[in-house]
């Protein structure tokens, strides 16, 4: 029976038309889609035994097709992704997987709930050299593994929609996870903007692992020839894999050998091997692992899970990258399994930053970018977003929720019942309660009062604020302040018992408007205008981020 046209490609440019070609040879290829009506009627020629279509949404409303293959840029690949998932297609998606560590985690979860593969196009992990290559390492043949490395440095395609690092590091990332079968837990990059101020050109990342493993990747598209290299050293030998090469000399075995002689060592060199494989086509391979995967219901080699940990890598490394090589730490698990379930994944889930005084219970979920100071300790069950500074000697948790980009100052303890938004600031020695009448020898942690800090809000030094309170969006409590009840947004109040004594602007400049009635102001740092009425006040400029 000739297999069933049931696969779709959206987005058939630069990369897509090699699916396109691929999947057409394989005869699954059912429909292509494409915005770029001139390369269209272009497809419309080459495959006039497929149909073809200007928009994604016509793809999924099509019952004949059963699976679709995404091509296109990066920032679209969340969107389609979900958006073919809902419909019950199978999925294969270029790399990256997705730019967001949460949309990809979210993706994975729906496919495992819809019962669909989703796959992820790390084309190298099919080309049958590095497939050698894996089972040389897995059986022992190179002995233990001390060093990786690997090269992917060109003269363009130079492109301006993302950088080096996540144009070609991707497909070494993933080879090297594969060999390590393990997280790296230290993660550094350095690298240099040559043709745009903003576009890094060349990249070198470095990664640490628990066994003691180490690699990097240096990665480059300012290079005057092109190298696509891997080397990997262990205790037994030596292996390269060089892509530029022609097939028989692709994989190559140095059995080196480190004799120790009166205390030192003394390298004892061999000539290289030739290793075969199968000589065939890697995206072809990969194109064809995926339907089979469609129609033998099989986990992908490179599925969502594979695609999340090469994700948290280059997000690791790129905030390395923008913080001046600054390293940044991976919390890690033993291994890297295609199978692992999103609860078992969340231990190595996020980059942070933590001093080594702090502690940080399991369960704790901490974002990208975020500093955990001296002495703080962060409960199970905590949420803590990204770009966040826990202060000196604060503790959270356990179960509390607090947002992207806030600043919990020294002091600081965040209980259980309270929620912070993003950009939220908590003042030195502020004070939450979670029980409005607590007694040492009663127990009354069943009483838990929620108290909610909205977007942007600022609880000043030495503060309060009584549990069940609300602070309101951008809301400034003064220092000093006893807060009882709900506090509207861009309210300044100061006290105690804290009251209302004028708004501020969400840059919290001072509003020079009465504490209600009906009025306008503008900020002074940045022209915003509000308007007041009655007790209610709108930045009408709210649609703005800061």
């Amino acid at each position: 029976m000739p297999p069933k046209k049931n696969i779709a490609v959206i987005g058939s440019g630069y990369w897509g038309k090699n699916l396109v070609r691929n999947f057409h040879g394989l005869g699954v290829l059912g429909m292509i889609c494409e915005r770029d009506e001139t390369l269209l009627s272009t497809f419309r020629s080459s495959y006039p035994d497929v149909q073809t279509c200007l928009a994604a949404s016509q793809v999924f409303a099509n019952p004949d097709i059963e699976a679709v293959a995404v091509a296109t840029p990066a920032e679209t690949h969340y969107a389609l992704v979900r958006e073919a998932l809902l419909f019950g297609k199978h999925v294969y998606v270029e790399k990256p997987f997705v730019l967001e560590q949460a949309h990809g985690q979210e993706l994975i979860s729906l496919a495992e709930q819809k019962g669909l593969v989703l796959m992820v196009g790390h084309m190298l992990q099919y080309h049958p050299v590095f497939v050698r290559l894996r089972e040389m390492v897995a059986h022992g043949d190179l002995g233990k593994i001390d060093y990786i490395y690997s090269h992917r440095l060109n003269l363009g395609k130079i492109r301006r929609e993302e950088n080096i690092l996540w144009s070609f590091a991707p497909h070494d990332i993933s080879m090297i996870l594969a060999l390590a079968g393990e997280a790296p837990e230290r993660i550094l990059a350095t690298g240099g903007n040559y043709l745009h101020q903003r576009i890094a050109d060349v990249t070198t990342t470095h990664l640490d692992f628990p066994s003691g493993l180490k690699a990097h990747v240096f990665v480059s598209w300012l290079h005057p020839f092109k190298e696509q290299k891997l080397v990997v050293v262990g205790q037994k030998a030596m292996a390269v894999f060089d892509d530029t090469r022609a097939w028989p000399d692709k994989l190559l075995i140095y059995p080196h050998e480190i004799r120790w002689e009166n205390g030192a060592p003394v390298p004892s060199r061999a000539e290289p091997v030739r290793c075969e494989a199968p000589e065939a086509e890697p995206l072809k391979e990969q194109c064809r692992h995926f339907v089979e995967c469609v129609e033998q219901g099989c986990v992908p080699r490179t599925d969502g899970q594979e695609g999340l940990s090469v994700l948290r890598v280059l997000n690791a490394a790129q905030w390395s990258l923008e913080h001046g090589g600054r390293p940044a730490i991976l919390e890690a698990s033993s291994s890297l399994q295609p199978s692992q379930t999103a609860s078992q994944d969340r231990s190595h889930r996020l980059v942070y930053q933590a001093h080594e005084t702090a502690v940080i219970d399991p369960g704790a979920d901490i974002g990208v970018g975020s500093k955990i100071w001296h002495f703080s300790h962060i409960l199970s069950g905590t949420t803590i977003g990204n770009d966040c500074t826990i202060g000196q000697n604060a503790m959270v948790g356990p179960d509390v929720r607090i947002g992207n980009k806030c600043k919990i100052q020294n002091n600081v303890s965040v209980y259980k019942g309270v929620t912070l938004e993003d950009g939220v600031f908590c003042g030195p020695s502020m004070v939450f309660t979670n029980v409005f009448n607590p007694r040492a020898l009663i127990r009354k942690m069943d009483q838990v009062r929620p108290t909610l800090v909205k977007t942007g809000a600022t609880l000043g030094a030495n503060c309060t604020i009584i549990c069940g309170a609300t602070i309101g969006r951008y809301a400034l409590v003064a220092a000093g302040a006893v807060v009882t009840e709900d506090v509207p947004d861009f309210a300044l109040v100061m006290g105690v018992p804290a009251r209302q004594a004028g708004w501020v602007s969400r840059h919290g400049e001072r509003l020079d408007l009465p504490v209600a009635g009906d009025g306008e102001a503008m900020c002074p740092a940045t022209g915003e205008k509000y308007l007041l009425q009655g007790s209610v006040l709108v930045c009408n400029d709210d649609s703005n981020e800061i």
